[in-house]
């Protein structure tokens, strides 16, 4: 019976030092568990530094898009009016020419009708004379000019060689006949003298 009441001592005893050790593998996951979590903290803090310069370049990007799509479209509405504004000049050169020649024609188409009544041929050439005349002005109102040629030296600027002659009262490479008259606008030529080039050697 004494030795009941011992080994039941000695048993309670066990049990009391069992429960007075703490859990050490419990305390290890719960330390572990906030290391983790102070991690993920720290990393949702610091956002990735290459993110946000491929964010900056993107922004970057579209911006010289648009400067690029906007400088395309002015480019475009230059040359749309550049053509307009040429074409417009063409057509107010083309109307000031006509205007000039017109009063030319209305004397030609005079001259027509005087011919298929009258007698007097002095009177026709008087009259085409006069019609020669306007033309001239007409010309010198357009500001273009005949090109000299004849008993000039031959200038292949403004002349073109159609035939070669002998001509003892003019000097090699000189002008002695012209065959079409040439004309300019300033130094700008609209069509070469036609003409005869001296070589008498």
């Amino acid at each position: 019976m004494e030795g009941m009441k011992q080994e039941a001592a000695e048993t309670m005893k066990t049990d009391v030092t069992d429960n007075t050790q703490p859990d050490t593998s419990q305390t290890m996951g719960e330390t572990a568990e906030n290391t983790g979590t102070a991690q993920e903290e720290t990393k949702t803090a610091a956002p990735d530094v290459r993110d946000e310069k491929i964010k900056e370049q993107e922004a970057q990007i579209a911006d010289l898009q648009n400067r690029l799509l906007r400088l395309q479209a002015d480019f475009t509405n230059f040359r749309k009016r550049n053509t307009e504004e040429r074409e417009k000049l063409g057509r107010y050169v083309t109307s000031q020419v006509a205007r000039e020649f017109l009063k030319v024609l209305d004397n030609f188409q005079r001259a027509e009708e005087s011919m298929k009544t009258a007698s007097d041929s002095n009177a026709l050439q008087v009259g085409m004379e006069k019609i020669h005349k306007q033309f001239a002005k007409a010309l010198e109102t357009l500001h273009i000019e005949e090109i000299p040629a004849e008993g000039k030296p031959f200038d292949p600027q403004v002349h073109e060689a159609v035939m070669q002659g002998t001509n003892p009262d003019l000097p090699d490479e000189s002008i002695d006949l012209v065959l079409e008259k040439g004309y300019r606008i300033g130094d700008d030529v609209i069509r070469h003298s036609k003409v005869r080039v001296v070589r008498n050697s």
